[in-house]
């Protein structure tokens, strides 16, 4: 079965060698040039997704506006995003042992900002990757902390998310 990537964690590309891209940073955070009017009564928050090369040559990435969905809550509504604040990866080369950050500024109701999934298909060398889910929230690992005990892998998010997603594929599970 397919696992998402918990927030933070780094995914890397089978056929680019050395290619590997993460979402982390998801965070509450005001908009630079200000917000939105069509986001009006909702909360602002800012993910990064960074992509870095670690192998031998380099890549030409795309990251813009329509390779990157957001979704929040527990049913998976999209979440408002201001295109005009946030900032892509448009045509550049990353180079061995180099960096590119894309932040991307959106919006949703806060009550839903404990459940967001962020989905990532990087274009490199104008050839499309496979898309890629990485599952974290707002907020949700000070309520982990204070539920789990230290240090037990069976409290952290990723075995969190595994669980929920094993519960939602079993036959006679709603």
């Amino acid at each position: 079965m397919y696992e998402p990537n918990v927030v933070g964690d780094w995914h890397e590309y089978e056929e680019h060698a050395g290619l590997r891209v993460r979402v982390h940073r998801l965070e509450a955070a005001e908009p630079p040039r200000g917000r939105d009017d069509a986001a009006a009564g909702l909360t602002y928050f800012s993910v990064r997704v960074t992509v870095e090369n670690r192998g031998a040559r380099h890549y030409g990435i795309h990251l813009e506006d329509g390779q990157i969905d957001v979704r929040v809550g527990p049913d998976g509504e999209a979440a408002f995003m201001d295109w005009r604040n946030s900032q892509f990866i448009e045509g550049f080369d990353v180079y061995p042992l180099r960096r590119a950050t894309a932040v991307l500024y959106a919006a949703a109701p806060e009550a839903d900002l404990t459940h967001v999934d962020v989905q990532v298909q990087l274009r490199v060398d104008e050839e499309w990757a496979e898309r890629r889910l990485w599952a974290g929230g707002i907020g949700l690992l000070e309520a982990t902390a204070a539920t789990a005990p230290t240090g037990s892998a069976q409290g952290s998010l990723a075995h969190q998310v595994s669980a929920f997603l094993r519960d939602q594929t079993e036959p006679g599970t709603t």
